[in-house]
């Protein structure tokens, strides 16, 4: 069996998992701000967006190694041997992260590996649109000839996936203070501040789909 064959079909769950889990959140996040429901109700929405959305976060990092890997085995990113190694440790640590988090996710130690979390992208963000526009621009470390600019422009768009995810962690991440301040009675102020902040998450799902639309078009049809 090949290596890259295996490899390919794990980009493809990755995919999967990453679109289809927010498109549940998405869904679920209705009941969550829906006053007419009682407050358990909606915790328990909002129990169950928090279950979906932890496997398309794993979808979403696993892409990173799986790419890296796959576009070595090509041809078009020269980084192998050790760094793939490295990579492939660093995204476990970061799934651990991520995954403890999630465990967590209703006490104040959760909340702290949140922010640990988004402090990754932080860092991860820059160093992905540099590299991809970097290569775009002709100036490496990607091949980006005429045929090949696809991988580089996929890498990019990909980083700035990772932007709009890291706005829709900080919205979700804002649940668990806006439902314990619920908690202490009627609070119109703090159900105000959750509608306006699942709004802003709608927009930016939008933009999310089509942006994870344009990285499985370019990977599937390569037309640059």
């Amino acid at each position: 069996m090949e290596e890259v064959l295996v490899l390919r079909w794990l980009h493809i769950l990755a995919m999967v998992y990453w679109l289809g889990g927010e498109w549940g959140v998405f869904q679920t996040s209705y009941n969550v701000i829906n006053r007419s429901l009682s407050l358990e109700e909606r915790r328990r929405h909002m129990e169950t967006a928090y279950r979906i959305d932890i496997l398309a976060r794993t979808g979403i990092i696993m892409l990173l190694p799986l790419g890296l890997h796959m576009g070595n085995i090509y041809g078009l990113q020269p980084y192998g041997g050790s760094f793939l190694t490295g990579m492939w440790i660093f995204v476990a640590l970061w799934l651990g992260l991520c995954w403890a988090a999630f465990f967590k996710r209703e006490t104040d130690l959760g909340i702290k590996l949140t922010k640990l979390d988004e402090m990754v992208r932080w860092v991860l963000i820059p160093t992905i649109f540099v590299v991809g526009i970097s290569s775009l621009m002709g100036n490496g470390p990607f091949v980006a000839d005429e045929g090949m600019r696809w991988y580089a422009l996929k890498f990019t768009l990909y980083g700035w996936a990772l932007c709009i995810g890291l706005g829709l962690r900080w919205i979700m991440r804002a649940w668990t203070t806006r439902f314990r301040q619920l908690a202490e009675g009627p609070n119109p102020a703090a159900e105000a501040a959750l509608e306006r902040e699942i709004g802003w998450g709608r927009m930016l799902a939008y933009i999310y789909w089509i942006t994870i639309s344009g990285i499985c078009f370019l990977g599937t049809v390569k037309p640059l």
